[in-house]
């Protein structure tokens, strides 16, 4: 097996055990890279000389018998929206082109202090507004398993590189879904913790009361191994919780028959594709199968989770935006009349179709006069979905259905798509609550991916990722199917 195709499991125990070298891995990965990235375009930014660099030094701590870190070297890819100290970080918009954080992430700090290596920069819709990355400023990314249709977003470019064998594992930011979307679409693991309980520090904001970090990854053991390491207090981020984070990775043991599992019917409307609904009820049969209690429940304001979302959302983001005007950094066009002049100049070259549009959107919902009538209301009707999960939350352990109600669309599929695509995704950040998302299976003739999403109760990653493992482990011969990665080039 080439090295750049080992889960993260896999790779940490060789690597101790003296089997392989890091560098090794780091040049495998490297030469995927070299192979596929023409037509994948998973990344903005290779972190190649650095990352090599970095590998060679920690060969020769273990040569030497010093001590292994938990990460012991393990290359991960980081969405463009995480500070990189010294990396150009950019969130895939010509407004920040250039910009390089004088300081690192909490997140990426915690991984560069357990020995992660930093392998690059990954693609997302700009500003992680959209659901497919083809909103990035610099080029749209495809989705290996099938290069006319996208891979979700925004965390598109992570999905994409985990899928492609491009990095053993991912980092990305989920605010209505770009975690798990991407995970469903590209075949792999997405998992989305409670709100507070990865730091939020240096991760650039799209909108703060629903921003998430979350792991992309080859396994959930692989995704449970690196929130061991990024979860946790930081006082650096005033939404983080003071709240004991445990082993996840022994969360992920045989057995889910005390878990009671709830399927909420708005989950299987009848805008959800016959191919995701037979795969996703298949997986629910195997749940069954394992133990699991499963019962019908239903979630009553669901219908609105989308427009709830999109006006919160627009309003956070036209705040949390208002600080890309040209000052402090990033681009700053010249050859204005005034102030006023160079922000309008500024912003408007800087700025994307799609982020205007939020910004415009945003601005109008919390203008005099439409606050009450559109952002009040969207935060009532935020408080009636949570009080729905908090209701069903009292029979049952986990929520199960459908990541998204469709497969991978096409390439410039247009609007309709976009909207539909995180329907079941974004009532959990609305909420809060943890999620995540297995791939279950592929549809029949177009050999597309299939996510199953599991909900949990706050800080209750743990009953999720057992229930997960245990249905990965049920599906593991899904799990050995790889996409095709013998593609020429897309032409420029």
């Amino acid at each position: 097996m080439p090295l750049n195709e080992l889960k993260v499991v896999d790779y940490l125990e060789m690597v101790k055990e003296r089997k392989i070298s890091v560098e090794q891995v780091v040049k495998d990965i490297f030469s995927q890279i070299d192979k596929v990235e023409p037509t994948v375009k998973a990344y903005l930014y290779l972190n190649k000389e650095g990352a090599l660099s970095e590998a060679r030094e920690m060969d020769r701590r273990i040569k030497e018998g010093q001590r292994i870190p938990p990460l012991a070297g393990l290359p991960i890819a980081i969405k463009d929206n995480v500070c990189t100290q010294g990396i150009e970080t950019t969130c895939a918009s010509r407004i920040l082109k250039g910009f390089i954080p004088p300081y690192d992430a909490t997140i990426v700090k915690k991984i560069k202090e357990a020995g992660g290596i930093i392998i690059g920069k990954t693609n997302l819709d700009e500003f992680a507004m959209g659901a497919s990355t083809e909103n990035s400023a610099f080029h749209a990314t495809f989705n290996p398993w099938d290069i006319t249709r996208v891979p979700g977003g925004s965390s598109g470019g992570s999905g994409a590189a985990v899928a492609a064998d491009e990095t053993l594992i991912a980092l990305g930011t989920d605010t209505g879904g770009s975690v798990r979307l991407p995970a469903s679409f590209c075949g792999i693991c997405g998992i989305k913790p409670t709100y507070g309980r990865i730091s939020r520090y240096g991760v650039i904001s799209y909108a703060s009361s629903l921003d998430h970090v979350g792991i992309l990854s080859k396994s959930i053991k692989d995704g449970a191994q690196l929130m061991n390491i990024i979860c946790g207090y930081d006082s650096h981020d005033s939404t983080s919780s003071e709240v004991t984070v445990p082993n996840f990775l022994l969360s992920c043991r045989e057995g889910i028959n005390d878990l009671k599992f709830g399927i909420p019917c708005e989950f299987f409307s009848s805008e959800v594709d016959c191919r995701v609904r037979e795969r996703v009820k298949g997986a629910i049969e195997k749940i069954s199968n394992l133990g699991g209690k499963v019962e019908e429940t239903s979630l009553h304001h669901l219908e609105y989770a989308v427009p709830t979302y999109r006006l919160i959302a627009f309003a956070e983001a036209s705040s949390s935006l208002a600080r890309f005007d040209g000052v402090q950094y990033g681009l700053r066009i010249d050859n204005n009349d005034d102030l006023e002049d160079m922000y309008l100049k500024t912003r408007g070259k800087g700025f994307g179709t799609e982020v205007l549009q939020r910004i415009i959107m945003g601005t109008y919902i919390l203008s005099e006069g439409n606050y009450e009538d559109y952002y009040l209301k969207a935060q009532k009707v935020r408080a009636l979905i949570k009080e729905d999960f908090d209701h069903a939350f009292k029979k049952f352990d986990l929520l199960v259905g459908p990541t998204s109600p469709i497969l991978p669309f096409k390439i410039g599929a247009g609007k309709k798509d976009t909207l539909l695509a995180d329907a079941y995704t974004v009532p959990g950040n609305l909420a809060g609550l943890p999620s995540l998302s297995l791939n279950c299976g592929f549809s029949k003739n177009d050999n597309l991916p299939i996510g199953l999403q599991i909900i949990g109760r706050v800080f209750e990653e743990e009953k999720i990722l057992r229930a997960a493992y245990n249905l990965e482990v049920a599906l593991e011969e899904v799990n050995k199917i790889r996409p095709n990665l013998s593609f020429n080039p897309i032409p420029n």
